[in-house]
């Protein structure tokens, strides 16, 4: 299932696959080469993110991400990664794990591992969440950054280089070192603050691009 909802996302952004095209169930497990299962799961897993809408007799459309979702993903992320910032610099639990989830992605952002880069910028989120002991939290958020990643939406050498992007963790993890909340709470904001109305720009530029697209045709 991975592959093909990896295949999907990959025809989405070379274009292959654009929004408001009727796509065939049977066609695209044709064209993979796998049976119509897995293609279903995958398809079902992108509905639920919002990324196709399945449509009579088989077929489905792309949808464009749309800068509402993004909002409503960073006002939810905001909401529960703020106060666990807080909690865990009031802590004195984790801080060479902190250590070293901040040296693998500075490492990353410096070998242009993009790769890499993202799944220790991901670790690290996920590593304060858990050092603050909220395992909904931790879950719902490891959720919301996976539909933002089904979603495509990215910044990570759009409109900043992996290096900006570890250069806004630097004082999150300095902070929580520091055992200073106040400083973590107000780093942290500012990255996800950040993170989202550049993604939410980004959607937006989409959306008139594709506009304009349409128009021609």
């Amino acid at each position: 299932m991975e592959a093909v909802v990896a295949a999907v996302r990959a025809a989405i952004d070379d274009g292959r696959m654009r929004p408001g095209v009727r796509y065939s169930v049977y066609q695209l497990a044709e064209s993979l080469g796998v049976s119509r299962t897995p293609v279903r799961e995958a398809l079902l897993r992108l509905e639920e993110v919002g990324l196709i809408k399945f449509e009579a007799r088989q077929g489905f459309q792309i949808l464009r991400p749309q800068a509402s979702d993004i909002e409503d993903i960073f006002a939810v992320r905001l909401a529960l990664e703020l106060p666990a910032v807080r909690t865990v610099a009031e802590g004195t639990a984790g801080r060479a794990r902190l250590v070293r989830q901040r040296e693998l992605m500075a490492a990353a952002a410096r070998a242009g591992d993009e790769r890499a880069f993202v799944q220790h910028d991901q670790g690290l989120h996920d590593l304060i969440l858990e050092l603050a002991g909220n395992g909904r939290a931790r879950a719902i958020v490891k959720g919301l950054r996976e539909t933002t990643r089904l979603l495509g939406a990215s910044t990570a050498e759009k409109t900043r280089t992996l290096l900006d992007i570890d250069a806004e963790h630097v004082p999150i993890v300095d902070a929580l070192l520091a055992h200073d909340a106040d400083a973590a709470e107000t780093a942290m904001r500012a990255h996800l603050v950040h993170t989202g109305k550049l993604l939410v720009a980004q959607a937006q530029r989409d959306a008139e691009a594709a506009a304009a697209d349409s128009a021609m045709y």
